[in-house]
């Protein structure tokens, strides 16, 4: 992967913002800062000759398709979300007043307030079908409403001070992260399910670290992939297959960290915030993106004294940043899986699986002589390499039943790798699991190489005779 910053704009009069919410349907970005401050922006889709003219050069105002201040908050802004479904944006201040904007004839208008008066809004998530809202106050209360402002059900959590909340992906249970650093799990109704078990720190009640980040992966993946990012201030956090998971992947990621996202298909999860510089003693904003393995990919340095907040586009081409008075835009080239053989390229893509927006991954070959394509779904596909005749793709499996006690006997594991060689119809000809990740892969005639880390392993594949 590769990622630059490509753009810059600033707030007048040296504003400072605390939060930033792009919608990945429409493309607006929404951004929050001190005295009130709630902007929505929409960025021009520039030519290629326009920016290949004026390389590096900042966003002007010309360059917005939309630049409006929305009116109505008296103090800062701390938390800004979209509905994307239904097309509201939703913002609260650090006074508690909620608003909740809609658009109509190409500007945005308030649509409804509320002000509790109690205390202070420190999250709000919709549903993944945008129908329903909920919101937590610092002091342990939670509202749950209906996208139309009606009140389903309200909860004070006596004692416990909230500073997160996350819907499931299917809508049927509540996370909420408390100031201590615990986790706890509700259902859709307010009752109390569970306590996550935190591994990535450890917390006692003279010694507690707050969650800044709670992600939950909205789409359907591989059932092996982690899709729960819990990340705390102190640059630690865990990556969790489902709420269940006693055995997440722990990653230490050495910053102070202010907030964490999930890209558009839960492929890549960045991680903002400062690292001080041991060296000259000075903070430097960073953002650095992960697998849902906790495998560090790339790490992003920003200009200026303190990031607050970032966001992702709709197709994770592009992220955004809020760092100081300043909205940092920066493009990203990801890595494609893909090869070619036999007059065949392979490649890997996401395609909706028909219901709830869902996306599977799969393997197209696409034969260039005859423009046929074959179609091949893969479960956590990992990485590929070709040869002459056919290609080799190693995969993450989990195993159950007899097919665990067989392959996986006497290794103690039940997450497996398994390599499939296929030719150019997309059939699998020979299959072997084995128990070291797949970092690297390449293959020729007649054998497979794949290394990890600290291993490697040597296969011997075999093909069917062409009979001539």
């Amino acid at each position: 992967m590769f990622i630059y910053l490509s753009k810059k704009i600033a707030i007048p009069n040296n504003t400072r913002l605390n939060c930033i919410a792009w919608n990945k349907d429409q493309g607006y970005v929404a951004v929050g800062g001190e005295d009130g401050l709630l902007k929505v922006l929409k960025l021009e889709q520039a030519s290629s000759t326009a920016v290949s003219a004026q390389p590096g050069k900042a966003l002007q105002a010309s360059n917005l398709s939309m630049n409006q201040t929305l009116e109505g908050h008296k103090s800062a802004i701390q938390v800004v979300t979209w509905n994307e479904s239904q097309q509201k944006l939703t913002s609260s201040d650090k006074d508690g007043v909620i608003m909740v904007w809609m658009l109509y004839k190409g500007s945005w208008y308030e649509e409804m307030t509320n002000d509790r008066k109690k205390s202070t809004v420190r999250g709000m998530a919709w549903t993944s079908d945008g129908q329903k809202i909920c919101i937590v106050y610092e002091d342990g209360t939670v509202i749950v409403g209906s996208v139309d402002g009606n009140r389903i059900w309200g909860k004070e959590l006596k004692s416990v001070s909230l500073t997160g909340v996350q819907w499931s992906p299917d809508g049927r249970l509540l996370l909420f992260s408390v100031k201590n650093g615990e986790v706890h799990l509700y259902d859709n109704q307010g009752i109390f399910v569970m306590k996550l078990h935190v591994q990535c720190v450890y917390l006692t009640p003279a010694k507690s670290v707050t969650v800044v980040g709670l992600c939950w992966f909205h789409r359907g993946t591989s059932p092996s992939r982690p899709v729960l990012a819990i990340c705390y201030e102190n640059g630690r956090m865990q990556l969790m297959r489902n709420e269940n998971d006693d055995a997440p992947v722990v990653v230490d990621t050495g910053l102070q960290a202010i907030s964490c996202m999930w890209n558009h298909d839960g492929t890549i999860l960045a991680v903002c915030g400062m690292k001080t510089n041991l060296a000259s003693d000075k903070d430097s904003s960073q953002v650095m993106f992960y697998t849902p393995y906790g495998v560090h990919i790339r790490t992003l340095k920003i200009p200026g004294k303190e990031i607050t907040s970032l966001s992702w586009e709709g197709k994770s081409l592009r992220i955004a940043l809020s760092v100081d008075s300043f909205i940092y835009f920066a493009n990203i080239r990801p890595d494609y899986n893909w090869c070619y053989f036999n007059r065949t390229v392979c490649y890997q893509e996401a395609i909706a699986s028909g219901g709830g927006g869902d996306e599977v991954d799969t393997v197209t070959f696409w034969d260039t002589n005859s423009n046929q394509c074959y179609a091949k779904q893969i479960d956590a596909l990992m990485s590929m390499a070709a040869s002459v005749d056919h290609c080799v793709l190693a995969v993450e499996t989990r195993m159950t039943g007899k097919e665990f006690s067989i392959v996986a006997e006497g290794k103690g594991k039940e997450l497996m790798y398994q390599l499939l060689v296929c030719n150019s119809i997309s059939t699998t000809v020979d299959s072997k699991y084995i128990d070291i990740r797949p970092e690297f892969i390449a293959m020729n005639s007649s054998h497979v190489i794949v290394a990890s880390k600290d291993h490697f392993l040597l296969w011997h594949y075999h093909t069917p005779k062409v009979l001539s």
